[in-house]
């Protein structure tokens, strides 16, 4: 008896042990074969999941994610992720409970109902793709947090200020914007734009996220109308990634811009127009331009390739149409202030709506579409001092990109990439960012790091026009023989290069004439004469990259000295810069004068004489003249666009 129930009591046991070995198998295999259900088999073998009496759900979600840091992105280890940072996230919180004539978009006189914000907060939404570089971040709706903003502004925040860079730069607006901007799930760098990959793939991460949704995105653009008032954001041109450094040296930009030019392409149009056909045979006849010799107009020398762009001008010339959009009310559009530093994008606007050369009413013959906001006005009109917020400047804009995308089907044709922004103010870049990141944005803050994307925007010259009547009174400056300055510099302490600048050279050194803020003077006329008079004229970045010294060391015929890192200059599709400037890196400030010196004297000769052949290329007149600042402006948007045209 006692060994026949030893005998079954082993033959029970081995069956007890098939049992749990097949029943962990089977688990492991649900479990890393990836079978339907697996985790739910995990679960109700797991203790702290076990369903309790009265549920009905199990417990078998995994945890989230921990979030790995790499260098300055915090990155989840998984295929679909939003990234947004603080600042981002803020600046696309929706604007709601404002009634304010000021967001009008149309005038109140024309039979057009007027869009108001109060109005499109009830019906829409922002949503869509930001492009940050040459990365874009995808967002989802439930992560906007919406909040109420009080806007009570009066009619005196219309009226022009006086000093602008102090309106427009405050010093405390750099700092301050993060310490009041909403905390987010995910921490990014607003200075990063390289490819950022997960750590289980070869794939960009956000390439993965927008693989992911690839097949809902071509359903819901399938469903569009031609007239469709959806706002439609780009997919992402995964060609379009280019891996910059921390500092790209202008020698890297021009192969950057080379290398986008190779592979950035902007969306295919919903639907075929005759337009694309004509920017692709302009594409052909550039690439294949005959040899400019001795052109009494173009100086070799300063271009990249002088026959390419004298070829790309002439068909520029010939065949390029621009319909300027008539919709939105005064002063945000249709209103050009020719004054201050932010003037080019005034004079622009100006020049542009008034010319009849480019200028056609027919919007289906259009190459490019052109969309007269100021950045500078929109800054004057709704900025709330003291706020640090750029809300409702971006629900502005989006209201106003809602507007033209219901009254037209030409935005949601090429989902913008045929339209063009000029914005000369700071925040330009990221008041465009989001509604705007498809289109072309010539930019006076052209920034590498802050979302420049090469083969798409362009960089703005940033002017400091003193008279509006006559835009370039005081032109040149004294020959190279009676200019006893090496090197000249005055300005407010904005940003972090100046305060470097003057630690090391200011009352240093005789030849070096580095200064703060100089005492005013009638027009300006120490600084200017100190301009006239310097051989090399130091141009360190503000707040921001860009800074109006550049364009005025040009027009005073002094050797530009530039010093801020990830700066895009001006042209850069045509002009070569390190032919008629000096580049200085900021953390060569120390050897600034070593490094001025070492120039021969027969080098800077040269350098002389080609910014005094380059300075045509930056003059406002009040009638445009050919290979001036506004054509060439022009030209750096039509260039980019037939690059990047896709049929």
């Amino acid at each position: 008896m006692g060994q026949e129930f030893s005998s079954f009591f082993r033959f029970e046991s081995k069956r007890l042990l098939w049992f749990i070995g097949i029943t962990f198998a089977t688990i492991v295999a649900f479990q890393y074969l990836e079978l339907p259900y697996g985790n739910v088999l995990l679960s109700l073998f797991s203790a702290g999941n076990i369903p309790t009496s009265g549920s009905n759900k199990i417990q078998g979600k995994d945890p989230p994610p921990v979030p790995e840091p790499i260098n300055n992105v915090t990155i989840f280890n998984q295929g679909n992720v939003t990234i947004e940072s603080s600042l981002e996230t803020d600046n696309r919180t929706r604007v709601s409970g404002v009634n304010d004539s000021f967001f009008d978009l149309e005038p109140r006189n024309q039979a057009n109902s007027s869009l108001e914000l109060g109005e499109s907060n009830k019906s829409s939404t922002v949503e869509g793709i930001e492009k940050t570089g040459n990365v874009s971040v995808g967002w989802k709706e439930e992560n906007l947090r919406l909040s109420s903003y009080n806007n009570s502004m009066g009619l005196d925040l219309l009226t022009n200020h006086s000093g602008e860079e102090n309106v427009s730069r405050p010093e405390h607006e750099s700092a301050s914007l993060n310490a009041n901007s909403t905390p987010s799930m995910t921490n990014v760098s607003p200075r990063i734009s390289t490819k950022v990959t997960s750590n289980d793939s070869n794939i960009p991460l956000f390439q993965k996220d927008k693989k992911s949704n690839s097949m809902k995105e071509e359903n819901e653009g399938n469903t569009q109308t031609k007239n469709s008032a959806t706002v439609s954001m780009p997919k992402e041109n995964h060609n379009s990634h280019v891996a910059v450094p921390e500092v790209t040296t202008v020698s890297e930009m021009n192969k950057l811009f080379l290398q986008s030019h190779a592979s950035y392409r902007s969306m295919r149009p919903k639907w075929s127009s005759g337009v694309d056909q004509e920017l692709l045979w302009a594409r052909s006849e550039i690439e294949h331009a005959p040899i400019v010799k001795n052109d009494p107009d173009l100086y070799g020398p300063i271009y990249h390739n002088v026959s390419m762009f004298k070829r790309s001008y002439e068909l520029m010339e010939q065949v390029l149409k621009v319909y300027v959009y008539r919709e939105g009310a005064r002063p945000i559009l249709h209103t050009p202030f020719l004054t201050g530093i932010y003037a080019s994008e005034g004079w622009f606007m100006k020049l542009m709506e008034a010319n009849t050369r480019f200028i056609t009413n027919d919007p289906k013959t259009a190459h490019l579409f052109y969309l007269p906001f100021s950045s500078r006005k929109l800054e004057e009109a709704l900025y709330v001092q003291g706020s640090h917020s750029h809300k409702n400047l971006i629900q502005y804009l989006h209201n106003y990109v809602e507007l033209i995308a219901g009254k037209h089907p030409f935005w949601n044709r090429t989902r913008g990439a045929d339209h063009f922004l000029v914005g000369c103010h700071d925040w330009a870049p990221s008041e465009t960012k989001v509604d705007m990141s498809n289109c072309i944005r010539a930019l006076c803050n052209a920034d590498v790091k802050e979302g420049f994307v090469f083969g798409k925007d362009v960089s703005l010259p940033e002017t400091h026009v003193r008279n509006g009547l006559n835009p370039t009174r005081d032109l040149s400056g004294k020959s190279p023989s009676k200019r006893n300055i090496l090197a000249f510099f005055a300005g407010k302490m904005h940003g972090y290069v100046r305060p470097i600048l003057l630690q090391h050279w200011e009352n240093k050194d005789p030849d070096m004439k580095i200064f703060g803020k100089l005492p005013k003077s009638k027009g300006d006329r120490n600084y200017i004469q100190y301009m006239k008079s310097s051989k090399y004229c130091i141009c360190a970045k503000g707040y921001e990259v860009n800074s109006p010294r550049v364009v005025e060391a040009i027009f005073y015929e002094c050797v530009p000295v530039i010093i801020s890192d990830n700066f895009v200059p001006p042209f850069l599709e045509a002009l070569n810069w390190e032919t008629f400037s000096v580049i200085v890196l900021e953390k060569d400030i120390p050897n600034l004068k070593s490094i001025l010196l070492s120039i021969p004297q027969k080098r800077y000769l040269r350098l002389q004489m080609r910014v005094k052949k380059v300075q045509k290329h930056f003059l406002w007149h009040k009638n445009p003249v050919k290979y001036d600042i506004f054509h060439m402006i022009l030209h750096s948007v039509w260039y980019n666009r037939v690059f990047s045209a896709i049929t």
